[in-house]
């Protein structure tokens, strides 16, 4: 039980130090702002230092496609569109409970706009129970916990090319139409109508640089290809990031901030730990900085991610945007497939900006794929239900959680 009283005595200590570090990020904000309006003096410049010197450069930043004084305004998305999400959740494994194994549960949610359909919103669960599934990864030296939320990133990505390839899936070519526009219609997707498939976070999975290759080569792979199926169906795939802590545009600005005669980490500044010149603005992150250049309903430039994991991403390298959806700076990122198509970028911006406003400051169907996903404490406690009353009905005896889980579950007090 958390004891209020004694928690109120450090609370006075706590509000100072924030009002000391108010103070603080707004030098660093303006610090930001005038390395900022440098850089559109000399963008052409940074960006040669940073070609030039990107093997030697030693924290991660990404590079600006258009100029950094660039602000779009986003499109009004057409009225009829359909929007599809996925988001996943899990019970984790417990040596405590009736049996040792795990459940995920991949959220879905389909929205059609303007085409008297109905929604899909459901999930698709399984559980995983045999020793490959739980101890395979114990000979990369990876825990099943950390293996569990690897698994359900990359059945996330499966399940959500899945739905939205079955939304516009046809038999065969519509009459009305000449054998050109059949072949344009690349044989068997129908994709007249606008889609947006959404997923909750970023489309860089940093964890990948940590595994080892073969366990690399079990989770990135599927994803991919289920990338490379909406890319053949023409269905825009994006990460919608809400209080994104990235700060690989603000790293562009350190090759400004560079006091050496070239931005070379290695020589002039081995030991990134340190405190090295260069970080002038940390920590402050793009969003906070995008904050004061952007007006609700537009984006700021593309950058390309130069991410090392992105190399295994072949012709997928992640592009991404800063947005003003009008409750916050989201970063939004998408495959290059799609940003290289500036209508298709276009389009897909404002079917997420439409979200965002009918879900009152996030978009309304990655909201709904979590609240699919979600396992409940009624629902796990009804899952065990299930599994006991299958072992028992199976003939096993002595079925039920140990002493101590037992124990917790229950209370003297």
């Amino acid at each position: 039980m958390l004891d209020l009283t004694k928690l109120a005595r450090q609370m006075q200590g706590l509000s100072q130090h924030l009002s000391q570090e108010a103070v603080a990020s707004r030098q660093r904000l303006e610090l930001a702002q005038q390395h900022l309006k440098k850089a559109y003096e000399c963008q052409q410049e940074v960006m040669e230092r940073q070609k030039k010197w990107r093997d030697r450069i030693l924290f991660a930043n990404a590079t600006p496609l258009e100029p950094l004084n660039t602000r779009i305004d986003i499109p009004v998305p057409p009225k009829v569109h359909t929007v599809i999400a996925t988001d996943g959740s899990q019970i984790a494994p417990n040596h405590h409970e009736i049996a040792y194994c795990y459940l995920l549960n991949i959220g879905r949610v389909v929205l059609h706009y303007g085409q008297n359909r109905y929604p899909i919103m459901d999930s698709l669960p399984e559980v995983f129970y045999r020793p490959e599934d739980l101890y395979m990864s114990r000979q990369w030296g990876i825990k099943t916990e950390e293996w569990m939320s690897y698994r359900r990133t990359s059945s996330e990505a499966t399940v959500l090319a899945e739905l939205a390839i079955s939304q516009f899936k046809i038999e065969a070519p519509l009459e009305t139409e000449d054998k050109g526009t059949r072949e344009g219609n690349n044989s068997l997707f129908a994709t007249k109508i606008p889609a947006l498939a959404m997923v909750d976070g970023s489309l860089i999975y940093w964890f990948l640089e940590q595994l080892p290759i073969d366990a690399r080569d079990r989770i990135l792979p599927p994803i991919l290809e289920a990338w490379s199926q909406m890319r053949a169906a023409q269905i825009p795939l994006m990460g919608y990031l809400s209080a994104s802590r990235n700060v690989e545009g603000v790293n562009f600005l350190r090759l400004l901030a560079c006091p050496h005669p070239a931005p070379d980490c290695v020589s002039y500044c081995p030991n990134q730990l340190e405190k090295v010149p260069c970080k002038v603005f940390e920590p402050l992150r793009d969003t906070a900085l995008w904050t004061t250049q952007l007006t609700p309903g537009q984006r700021g430039p593309l950058w390309r991610s130069n991410n090392r994991i992105l190399e295994l991403y072949a012709d997928q390298t992640i592009y991404f945007c800063h947005v003003h959806v009008g409750t916050e700076i989201a970063r939004i990122e998408v495959p290059a497939w799609v940003a290289e198509n500036t209508a298709m970028f276009d389009q897909a911006l404002g079917l997420m900006l439409a979200q965002v406003q009918k879900g009152c400051g996030y978009p309304v169907a990655i909201a709904e794929a979590h609240n699919q996903a979600v396992v409940r404490g009624g629902d796990r406690t009804r899952f065990f239900a299930l599994l006991e009353k299958q072992m028992i009905k199976a003939g096993l005896r002595n079925v039920g959680t140990s002493y101590k889980e037992a124990r917790k579950r229950g209370s003297i007090a």
